[in-house]
């Protein structure tokens, strides 16, 4: 709250503020077709409208009440929710007391939720509740909150499968499903039936920024021109073929892990979480700093030793990549150039090869337990 307060943030928070004027002034449809980087589902739309339009009013902003900590303020409820669920739920996930308070002073959601302005967090906190719901077995309740992480951002559809199967395995597939689409059609109704393209262009086929992150990374150092630009549109052919690639090994590998965990419990299911976040950041062509919130209370479950070496690796990328952006300590504004973003990328390797070790590490686990999902003849595509 103190760093939030203080702090205009990254230039996320600026984009937001054009988004939030834009959205005011020429709606939905209009911000769509004239911002590529609007890449956000309806919900988010309205939100920042929303604050907007608060932060406009002269009483809002004699008391602090600006635009930048409107937008990160969602953020740092979030966290404090899903620190307060994973200490409701602590026996049933058998979580030792020094993992809970690593989590609660996690930097990484420190500067995130505090420093960098975006919707993460809350997308986390409503998947977390989801997976908790598995847990309850309350099935019509975790496809309310599954679609609302949906509507904060697009990627929590990677999961449907898991949760999928876990409530099929249980028989409750359409007290699952009918309320998760109910939420998703309801809130996304008016883009799908007025404006569909755009739509899907913004939000549905973004893919983050090229080059910066893991296999995109190593292959952009390899010099070959057609891997060498650093974008999240109009890539090369190369890059888009690659890309598509790296997405269905992905997509497939999420399915394949949903599956052969189906008949596990909700604890389990929320293992799987986990290993599908692994999955998707060692493979993915692109990310961003502030994704390294996401996998944060799910690889709280895998190992004590595993999630602090994940905290302390992305705590030292992301002190590095906001530090390098705002040029000094204390910060106020980070602004990312493409410049700053090369002298940045090589500590994203750090976080990226801990999550190589997770998961050698756990599936040499599942070598020495033959009754293991992630056995190798069980998870063979």
């Amino acid at each position: 709250m103190v760093i939030s307060l203080n702090a205009l943030g990254t230039n996320d928070v600026q984009s937001f503020y054009v988004f939030g004027h834009s959205l005011s002034e020429h709606g939905l449809q209009w911000t769509y077709a004239h911002y590529k980087s609007f890449n956000h589902p309806p919900l988010v739309a309205y939100f920042l409208r929303a604050i907007y339009t608060l932060s406009n009013i002269p009483l809002f902003q004699q008391n602090g009440f600006t635009f930048p900590f409107l937008l990160r303020f969602p953020g740092i409820i979030a966290d404090f929710i899903v620190v307060l669920l994973l200490l409701q739920f602590r026996t049933e996930f058998s979580l030792p007391t020094s993992s809970l308070m690593v989590l609660a002073l996690s930097p990484v959601t420190l500067m995130v939720s505090g420093f960098h302005g975006n919707t993460d967090s809350v997308m986390i906190m409503f998947l977390v509740l989801a997976a908790c719901m598995c847990v309850r077995e309350r099935s019509i309740l975790c496809g309310l909150f599954l679609a609302l992480s949906c509507q904060i951002k697009i990627i929590p559809l990677l999961l449907l499968p898991i949760f999928a199967c876990f409530w099929y395995s249980r028989r409750a597939t359409l007290r699952f499903f009918v309320p998760f689409a109910a939420a998703c059609i309801l809130l996304c109704l008016v883009p799908v039936i007025t404006f569909p393209v755009s739509f899907i262009k913004n939000v549905v086929a973004y893919g983050s920024i090229w080059g910066l992150w893991g296999i995109s990374f190593w292959l952009r150092l390899t010099g070959i021109r057609d891997f060498c630009l650093v974008d999240y549109h109009d890539l090369t052919l190369a890059e888009n073929i690659v890309g598509t690639a790296l997405k269905a090994l992905i997509v497939a590998g999420v399915i394949v892990l949903a599956w052969r965990r189906r008949n596990l419990s909700g604890y389990e299911l929320y293992k799987s979480i986990a290993y599908a976040w692994i999955v998707f950041f060692l493979l993915t062509p692109g990310a961003a700093a502030q994704y390294m919130a996401w996998m944060v209370p799910f690889v709280i479950l895998l190992s004590p030793a595993m999630f602090v070496c994940l905290t302390l690796s992305s705590s030292v990328f992301l002190f590095v990549f906001y530090n390098t952006l705002a040029g000094k300590f204390p910060w106020y504004l980070a602004v990312s150039t493409p410049a700053l973003a090369d002298r940045i990328a090589p500590w994203a390797l750090w976080p990226w090869a801990v999550l190589i070790c997770i998961i050698a590490l756990s599936w040499k686990r599942a070598l020495q337990d033959p009754s293991s999902s992630l056995q190798p003849s069980n998870v063979a595509l």
